[in-house]
């Protein structure tokens, strides 16, 4: 890895596209751990506060992974988009309830689709696994933990779509839904009817049967519609 001292005024901007770029042209590999905060700053020629914001900042962008205690490492090529980074960048769409259910429809659908199209008996019986473990959630008071198997669920298909742009895509809307979701779970009916589809949709995807996954994704987001409807 070659470094060149740093001399322009936007310090932080050139410390973090040179690591960036070691990442990038595979200098560094995924897994890989990144110099120390206090080696990096002596070698840029910089302050340790400019090394730590640039570390930062490539952490939110999703390309190195900081651990507290451990240091900071670079991201395996699949890894999740930051939350921080999703939430950043549409901090001012999350609180509109149909720019949301609009976005959701159109990119869930289509995952969900090309999922059918790909997936796996492996991934049938996980998800499988996943509706009856949300089944027995709905019983009790775990919105939380309903929530989270909810977004595992759905990930999990992005993951099968084979598609990483759609996967991304999928882990962008299950980001911007959350507060949305933690409102409609408590209406009465929203976990039945999040179950009840969810285990059409797998029917439908285990019979290979593109018209009844069709039907089950326009079910779900007819009683999704109303469900957001009762929020405004």
């Amino acid at each position: 890895m070659k470094i060149n001292p740093i001399k322009r005024v936007t310090v932080t901007e050139q410390v973090m596209e040179q690591m960036a770029s070691w990442i990038t042209s595979n200098a560094l590999k995924p897994g890989d751990k990144l110099p120390n905060e206090r080696l990096l700053a002596e070698q840029f020629g910089v302050n340790r506060g400019r090394v730590r914001e640039s570390l930062r900042a490539l952490a939110l962008i999703g390309l190195i992974t900081i651990k507290p205690g451990e240091g900071s490492f670079v991201s395996e090529r699949e890894a999740s988009i930051p939350a921080e980074t999703i939430l950043w960048m549409y901090h001012n769409e999350i609180s509109n309830l149909d720019e949301i259910y609009a976005a959701r429809k159109l990119i869930e659908s289509e995952v969900y689709l090309e999922a059918a199209q790909h997936i796996t008996e492996e991934d049938l019986t996980k998800l499988e696994q996943i509706i009856g473990t949300l089944k027995e959630l709905s019983k009790g008071k775990y919105e939380i933990e309903f929530q989270q198997l909810l977004d595992e669920f759905d990930l999990h298909l992005g993951f099968c779509s084979t598609n990483n742009i759609y996967r991304k895509l999928m882990q962008t809307i299950v980001h911007l839904r959350h507060d949305s979701m933690v409102k409609i779970l408590n209406i009465p009916g929203a976990k039945k009817n999040s179950i009840e589809w969810r285990t059409k949709l797998i029917k439908a995807m285990k019979e290979h049967d593109l018209d009844k996954v069709r039907q089950a994704i326009e079910s779900n987001f007819i009683n999704a519609k109303k469900l957001y409807d009762q929020l405004n």
